[in-house]
């Protein structure tokens, strides 16, 4: 039963408080504060909004703009005041005839020092008449734009930002893996530091009991000065091991608490020992590569990152056909000339098609398209390439996993011949047939199978998970 009592996370998402962690209570609060695992997830939710912003692009837009002028001067439309030329119905002719001055002998039109008939009535226009006050001028305009057919760029973007939000799902999903692989093997490397330091107490022990034994001995005067020093110098740097397993241990258990977001001064102990390895697992030695793609993250990654490259592809082939928009708008001004020239506002609707047809663009436009077609080509190879070394590395993981087994169960048999020496020796020792550097001759021998013993099963661990890795199935 684990006791979950006192020490709390680091982080405000964990409320959890522990003083016994197990392997999975561990990659959970390294899933909550991992810093890259939020910035994962902050990844996913500005795709989803640029995949929203991207939909956004079929609906209408409405803007409105909106401006202000001082003028210095007023709009004039002539310099000086203007005398223009009457006509008057002339009933023989059936025609508008100019008043003009005629020689009351002739009766023929006069004409000026100019050369221009002279007119004998005129119609005055006053400068000021046309003079218009343009000191203060306002414009604003509402518009609403309708995209029709955008060269099939706004659907290209529509599905990138679909595929890109998909993306980093997957690379959230892969950063996943990499961290629950960091704190298993941060666990692990704790459980196996716990095992080493027992091993350690009970080498220690071991010696010391030796110690005395021969110091019995030489107050017996059935052992030498030489036996009890060579015994006290193997005990001196078992103790020094000792403490350097105990350092260890205590610098891997801040490492561990470092991932999991705990604080790395608590105190907590590990759930799992090294009592029991299972070997009766089976390794398989093929797998169906088409499953163990499809459950790779970051192979899924690459495949999309090919979609999206094509998708990158239409919108640099958008550039070079036309666009069409529907544009509407009420714009309206002050002073306005709608009913005359008068300062206040009038506005009026406008309604209209615009149409952008590319032409010539000296290559630039279709040489954006050509990139962006290497460029998706890049992208099928490299995820050509990663299958590649994806079927390497499923190999290569299955035999390191079979082979850690074989050497765990190598381990096993080789600690059962240690026990057995020591024993014997332990035996020997006590009738006398055995020194006491045989005897430390079996303690050493004993310390390097456990010491190989508990190696190998954590070699073991770490190569399950490995494995479980490289196939796409280590459970998040």
């Amino acid at each position: 039963m684990i006791s979950l009592i006192t020490v709390s996370a680091a982080t405000a998402q964990s409320d959890i408080a522990v003083t016994q962690l197990t392997l999975d209570h561990c990659r959970t609060l390294a899933l909550q504060n991992n810093k890259q695992m939020k910035i994962g997830n902050e990844k996913v939710k500005a795709a989803g909004y640029q995949k929203k912003e991207a939909f956004a692009a079929y609906l209408p837009a409405i803007d409105f703009t909106g401006s202000y002028i001082y003028n210095q001067k007023k709009l004039a439309l002539f310099d000086s005041d203007q005398m223009l030329p009457t006509k008057s119905f002339d009933i023989k002719t059936g025609k508008y005839e100019y008043n003009l001055v005629t020689n009351p002998e002739t009766g023929m039109p006069v004409k000026g020092p100019d050369g221009q008939y002279v007119p004998s009535t005129v119609a005055m226009i006053p400068k000021e008449a046309m003079e218009f006050d343009i000191h203060n001028v306002f414009f604003g305009a509402v518009t609403l734009t309708q995209p029709i057919y955008m060269g099939g760029k706004i659907v290209a973007m529509n599905k990138l930002t679909g595929y890109a939000e998909e993306l980093a799902r997957e690379m959230r999903d892969n950063e996943a893996q990499n961290v629950i692989y960091a704190v298993d093997a941060a666990y692990w490397q704790v459980v196996s530091l716990n095992a080493k330091h027992e091993l350690a107490v009970s080498y220690v022990n071991l010696l010391d009991s030796l110690d005395r034994n021969v110091g019995l001995m030489l107050e017996q005067g059935v052992a030498t000065r030489s036996d009890k020093l060579s015994v006290d110098v193997k005990l001196n740097q078992a103790q020094i091991d000792l403490v350097k397993v105990n350092n260890g241990l205590a610098l891997s258990k801040m490492a561990l608490a470092q991932i999991c977001g705990l604080p790395i001064n608590d105190s907590y102990t590990v759930y799992d020992d090294l009592t029991e390895v299972s070997t009766d697992a089976e390794i398989a030695t093929r797998y169906n590569m088409e499953e163990v793609y499809s459950r790779r993250h970051d192979l899924k990654a690459l495949g999309l990152g090919v979609k999206i490259a094509g998708q990158e592809k239409k919108v640099a082939m958008s550039a070079m056909l036309p666009n069409v928009a529907l544009v509407g708008a009420y714009s309206f001004m002050n002073p306005n000339s709608y009913d005359g020239f008068k300062n206040k506002f009038g506005g009026a609707f406008s309604v209209g098609v615009a149409v952008t047809i590319p032409i010539w663009h000296w290559g630039g436009n279709y040489n954006k398209y050509r990139a962006a077609r290497s460029q998706q080509t890049i992208m099928q190879l490299q995820l050509e390439d990663a299958k590649e070394k994806i079927d390497l590395q499923v190999s290569q993981a299955a035999f390191k996993a079979q082979e850690a087994l074989k050497t765990y169960e190598m381990t096993i048999a080789n600690l059962g011949k240690a026990d057995e020496n020591l024993r014997t020796a332990q035996i020997g020792f006590r009738e006398g047939v055995v020194t006491a550097d045989d005897v430390m001759e079996a303690q050493t021998a004993w310390l390097k199978a456990n010491s190989e013993k508990i190696d190998a099963s954590i070699d073991v661990h770490l190569c399950d998970v490995y494995l479980s890795k490289v196939l796409g199935t280590l459970n998040q």
